[in-house]
């Protein structure tokens, strides 16, 4: 089972036309998943965060508001398109497209289901568009790829607000990529592969038992992922390059129409794939228990989008209940906090899967991994900077102030003769 479900059949008698238009389906499908997914987050957070501010929210297009995504998305598609004068033109009009594409790449290699027959063939695949042998640094390229979209828009618009906007966001993307990136280390040294849906595999799939689940072993790393990807996603309470009061809109403050329109789609696509990438490393991916009349590929397909949903959620959450923070607050967060309490788990889960491994008497590694682990932090903790207030300054006395007549004498009782 695990060899059946761990590889796509589709290709296992060579490439042929039919094959081909398999690979365009499942292609489109994963696309509109996609989009269609953007177009519920987007009505279904101004709706939850108006309910949550005591508000109506949209309500005029469509029944009670929820063609509003599409029709603002018709009204920024025919919307005029400014280009800055002193812009680099090529780079400009590229930037929106790298950030959008590597979202969806990301979410290529995300497994939604289990194997099952192509209608109207002969061919079996997997409900997964490509299952790569390093499915887990594919999703970390494609993460560290988006920063290119952010940091080329801010430069090529010839503008000084969106190249701050754009330094400033990748600094905070590439900072909390750290943190992302040790956080996923931490599942991959659970499941022991870097193919995606061998690690769903790997916590029970298609088992329905939670406790399979990285999540429980990996509480730590899970945590960490989640507080990552709200920073690299530039949502609240880590939205800083969206900080309107500091740089009039960020990086893309002078898009305008439907290159804007990618931007803002780029990002809550980037809200669901972070959000499937935490659940197939931590929550067994399409897992779960279903009634015995229910096929599978609903239930699998029912059961990721549920959890995706879970996550989303809690980003909308975030974003109606905290403020925004510094951004001193933000990168000392970061790299003071998440990375290396990242670390420290890393070396303590090590030591216990080697231990495990290697069959050692838990009574000898699991002591000195706790051991080792508290030297450690203890080390970190040390050498972490303490917050040395401003040196208090004395002021000279303040002198009373004279009023000066046109002429330059003082007015009586100022100071001057009476």
């Amino acid at each position: 089972m695990v060899g059946q479900i761990a590889n796509d059949p589709l290709f296992r008698d060579g490439i042929d036309l039919e094959v081909v238009l398999i690979v365009i389906a499942k292609t489109l499908f994963v696309f509109v998943l996609l989009l269609i997914s953007v177009l519920v987050i987007i009505v279904a957070e101004r709706k939850i965060v108006a309910d949550m501010q005591n508000r109506i929210g949209p309500n005029r297009a469509g029944w009670r508001g929820m063609l509003q995504s599409l029709a603002d998305g018709t009204k920024l598609f025919f919307k005029e398109q400014s280009i800055p004068g002193g812009a680099d033109h090529v780079i400009f009009r590229l930037a929106p497209y790298l950030s959008l594409l590597p979202a969806f790449l990301a979410f290529s290699v995300i497994p939604l289901g289990r194997e099952f027959e192509v209608p109207f063939t002969d061919k079996r695949t997997t409900l997964q568009l490509v299952d790569l042998p390093m499915g887990v640094l594919f999703v970390l390229a494609m993460s560290g790829l988006g920063i290119y979209g952010v940091l080329l828009a801010g430069w090529a618009s010839g503008s000084k607000y969106p190249l701050l906007g754009s330094v400033r966001a990748s600094a905070q993307m590439v900072s909390y990529e750290a943190a992302l990136g040790i956080a996923i280390i931490g599942a991959v040294l659970q499941a022991e592969t870097l193919s995606t849906r061998q690690i769903v595999v790997n916590q029970g799939f298609p088992g329905a038992d939670p406790l399979d689940w990285f999540f429980v072993v990996g509480f730590v790393p899970f945590c960490i992922f989640v507080l990552a990807a709200v920073a690299e996603t530039n949502r609240a309470p880590f939205d800083l390059v969206e900080a309107e009061q500091e740089l009039v809109g960020g990086f893309h403050t002078e898009y305008t129409g439907i290159r804007f329109a990618m931007f803002f789609l780029a990002e809550y696509m980037n809200m669901v794939t972070q959000s499937a990438i935490a659940t197939t490393l931590f929550l067994g991916g399409p897992s779960g228990p279903r009634p015995g009349f229910v096929p599978d590929l609903v239930g699998d397909v029912g059961w990721f989008l549920a959890k995706v949903s879970v996550f989303i959620f809690g980003y909308i959450w975030l974003r109606a209940a905290l403020p925004r923070l510094r951004y001193d607050q933000l990168m000392d967060f970061g790299w003071k906090y998440l990375i290396p309490i990242g670390l420290l788990w890393l070396g303590i889960s090590a030591v216990f899967q080697i231990g495990d491994d290697e069959g050692w008497p838990e009574g000898v590694y699991i002591p000195a991994a706790l051991i080792g682990g508290l030297a450690v932090f203890g080390f970190l903790r040390a050498c972490w900077p303490r917050h040395q207030p401003h040196p208090v300054v004395p002021r000279a006395p303040r002198q009373p102030a004279r009023s000066v007549v046109p002429g330059g004498t003082p007015y009586p009782g100022e100071g001057g003769k009476q």
